[in-house]
């Protein structure tokens, strides 16, 4: 069994433990993960580049634990959904490599067309 698949086990255990998942809607789990991003993103919001780069230990540290959160509310989102969160993240890079050859896009933040 992978590490994303125990977490996702442990997760929905955790969740039917308390019997939440009456609460684990996708809809819910979405929203739950955008609060959590928000709160991850509020983290960097006033640093510099440099300070992003390498933030404090008392700032990592929050940034570790949002981090944690986010990809708890996604790895539920993706169980409860019955998504498979590694070949996603496949199909999605495969789909980036098609749009985005290195030989006409290094170096640039340009958008390529859609795929056909």
């Amino acid at each position: 069994m992978s590490e994303l698949t125990e977490l996702a086990v442990r997760l929905r255990g955790f969740a039917q433990a308390r019997d939440w998942e009456q609460f684990h809607a996708p809809k819910n789990l979405v929203m739950a993960l955008a609060g959590e991003v928000g709160e991850l993103v509020a983290e960097f919001q006033w640093l510099t580049p440099a300070e992003a780069e390498n933030p404090d230990p008392d700032t990592m540290a929050r940034v570790r634990a949002e981090l944690g959160d986010v990809t708890g509310y996604l790895v539920r989102l993706a169980d409860v959904l019955g998504v498979d969160l590694i070949a996603a993240a496949h199909v999605k890079l495969d789909e980036s490599e098609r749009r985005y050859p290195p030989e006409l896009y290094r170096g640039s933040a340009r958008k390529a067309p859609p795929l056909p």
